[in-house]
Parts: C-alpha cells; sequence; structure tokens
C-alpha cells in the first residue's frame, strides 16, 4: 500500500455569512411598518363611511331654516334625516307599520291623535285631502307643517317633512336642551336614540 496523506474526518465549516447592518437594522423598521400599515388599516375601518361626504349639501338649507324656526339644532334634524332614509335614498319610504316620507312620520303624528281614525300604532284611516290638509292638522293637533307654501303639508315634500320634524322635536324638549327626550319620544327605541345622537354629534364637529 502506498502511503498517502491521511484524509482528515473532521467537516469544513460553512463560512459565517456577515450580514449588513443595514439589513439587521431594517427588520425591526419593517416590522413596525407592517404593524402599523394593519393598526392603520384597522381603525380606518371601524370611521364611518359618511364622514367622507356626511350631509348632502341641498339639504341644509332647509334644515338650517327649520332649525331657526323652531329653535333646535340643524344638525339634528339632518341625523334624523340619515337615520330614517339615508338621506331620502332609501328604496321605499314607507315602513311596514305606516311611517311615510323622507322623516317617517306616522298619518296619525302628522295629522293629529285626535283624528277620528286614529288608534294603535298611528297609521288611521286618513283620506290624503285631510292628510295634506293645515287646517285639518290644526283642527286635530297634529304636527305636519306647510314649509314651501303651497297650501299643502305633505309628509313626502322635504321641506315640509322636515319642518313637520323640527316642530315635533321642538315641542317634545329639544328646544329646551332636552334632546335625547325629544328623539325617543320620535321613536321609542333606546337604539334609535344611540343612532341620531351619534349621527347628530359628528354632522356637529364636521361642521
Amino acid at each position: 500500500m502506498s502511503k498517502g496523506k491521511k484524509k482528515s474526518n473532521k467537516k469544513k465549516k460553512a463560512p459565517v455569512s456577515k450580514q449588513s447592518p443595514l439589513i439587521i437594522l431594517s427588520i425591526p423598521i419593517i416590522i413596525l411598518a407592517i404593524y402599523a400599515g394593519l393598526t392603520m388599516k384597522k381603525h380606518e375601518e371601524v370611521k364611518p363611511p359618511e364622514k367622507k361626504g356626511p350631509v348632502p349639501a341641498e339639504y341644509i338649507p332647509i334644515y338650517k331654516a327649520a332649525a331657526k324656526k323652531y329653535d333646535i339644532p340643524w344638525y339634528l334634524l339632518a341625523a334624523h334625516h340619515r337615520v330614517e332614509t339615508r338621506f331620502s335614498k332609501m328604496t321605499t319610504m314607507t315602513s311596514p307599520v305606516g311611517a311615510e316620507g323622507p322623516m317617517q312620520f306616522m298619518p296619525c303624528t302628522f295629522v293629529g291623535w285626535k283624528y277620528p281614525s286614529c288608534e294603535g300604532l298611528g297609521k288611521g284611516s286618513i283620506p290624503k285631502v285631510d292628510l295634506e290638509d293645515p287646517s285639518v292638522i290644526k283642527k286635530y293637533g297634529g304636527y305636519g307643517v306647510d314649509a314651501n307654501g303651497d297650501g299643502k303639508a305633505d309628509p313626502w315634500n322635504l321641506e315640509d317633512a322636515v319642518f313637520s320634524a323640527a316642530k315635533f322635536l321642538s315641542k317634545n324638549g329639544a328646544s329646551k336642551g332636552n334632546i335625547t327626550q325629544a328623539v325617543y319620544t320620535y321613536n321609542h327605541s333606546e337604539r334609535y336614540v344611540k343612532d341620531v345622537l351619534y349621527y347628530a354629534d359628528l354632522y356637529k364637529k364636521l361642521y
């Protein structure tokens, strides 16, 4: 057997790669950036989409005119309109129980609960001619208002409906600062009150 060099049984160690200090420093920055992005996305998701364009500009003068006449905050009327019919953008504006129009008035509330057929939830059996007649509304103590001066108090006309809502809220405490009470009287629901007050506060801050 010829003599040769003895083979070494020791395994060669793999060379240790030297990482750039910039790479090492950038890892925490990348992690923080990802976290910030996730938290920002989460925060944006809980923002109401209405913040981008909450109140249709053409409606604001109507809210303000009604609010001035009945001494209540205009943004409260905007909040009611938003909650009731999404600023009149709902496919139908007649509720299952009979509430009508952009501000969702029950006919008996609009024309007056003393009207002969008014009972129960307030749908009644009221001919349109009586429902829209300011003299009939006055007689039976309703909240309907002829705001545009056309001789009719129409719950389907936005101007009439908003002024009627302002009158209702004012007489039920809003003009004296009892906003929560007035909203609850408008609709006996704690969730409804919470929703309306949320949007009222939002519009107050934005405007």
